[in-house]
């Protein structure tokens, strides 16, 4: 089946779908973006990924397209259209179309909207989960306001593409104190040597991640201890455990790190009963 896509009022082939060349995403990377899980034909923690998109609308000072209601409709739209029972939407809002100005446009430009959606095998999530990633650490040199969820990843693919080159799944960031802060497009976490779950605090230096802020309300009901706090690359090497996290795949268990076994080299504990009850807590948005 062709897949749909919803681009700036219209739904068509997925092949078809464009934006001009001067949409101030392409030119800028002047945008933000969210990415959703859908799970069983529910939207997961909707609410919490649209209010994170209005803060990053608010700080780049940036309209938002329409009402969150429309924008809801439209996504559950575009979901039903791609058939997707399990998999993801992404959304994406730029500044929109106009002369190529560093400073912003006049007020009445009308931002761009682009939503997709597609397909993912469970089966594939998984078999990660079972047998856990490999990660590489890298030195944080992406710009100083990684707290909004923008469209500007060129750093993040970098990452990613030396974390590949390298045998491996993710890029995990060490600021210039050697301080872990996250990964190239998660969050991380790690038991540490007392037992306890330790995840950096969102206030700076991280993305504060939908699935993290979901992770908290499980590990209350679950009575895990968790502290935020900063955290060493040498202590993360240490660990008893270590996981990172993401809208699309909940909590991955990481098992080796820059050539080095954390634990004893499986998926750990924690990440098990944090996934299995995820699911559970959070909220579901049926389409």
């Amino acid at each position: 089946m062709p897949r749909i896509a919803y681009v700036n009022g219209r739904y068509v082939a997925h092949d078809d779908a464009a934006v001009h060349i001067e949409d101030r995403g392409y030119q800028f990377a002047d945008g933000v973006y969210e990415v959703c899980e859908i799970r069983h034909g529910m939207i997961v923690d909707l609410t919490r990924h649209l209010d994170r998109l209005d803060r990053s609308l608010g700080e780049l000072r940036m309209k938002s397209p329409m009402s969150r209601r429309a924008l809801t409709q439209i996504i559950r739209e575009v979901a039903r259209r791609n058939r997707v029972k399990n998999g993801l939407f992404y959304l994406q809002v730029t500044r929109g179309v106009s002369r190529r100005d560093h400073v912003f446009p006049s007020a009445d430009t009308t931002p761009s909207l682009v939503i997709t959606a597609k397909i993912t095998d469970p089966g594939i999530i998984a078999a990660k989960n079972e047998k856990g990633l490999k990660a590489i650490t890298l030195p944080d040199n992406r710009w100083d306001r990684v707290d909004i969820k923008t469209v500007g990843l060129l750093p993040n693919v970098m990452a990613r593409q030396a974390a590949k080159e390298a045998g491996a799944q993710e890029a995990i960031y060490v600021d210039a104190r050697g301080m872990v802060t996250e990964g190239a497009a998660t969050n991380v976490w790690m038991v540490d040597a007392n037992g306890v779950l330790v995840t950096r605090p969102a206030e700076h230096g991280i993305l504060r991640g939908i699935t993290r802020t979901g992770l908290m309300d499980v590990t209350a009901r679950l009575g895990i201890k968790v502290a935020e706090r900063e955290f060493s690359r040498e202590e993360l090497l240490s660990a008893r455990e270590v996981f990172i996290t993401a809208a699309t795949s909940i909590c991955f268990p990481i098992v080796e790190i820059d050539g080095q076994t954390i634990g004893n080299g499986h998926p750990g504990s924690v990440s098990d009963k944090i996934r299995s009850a995820f699911f559970d807590v959070a909220e579901k948005t049926a389409i």
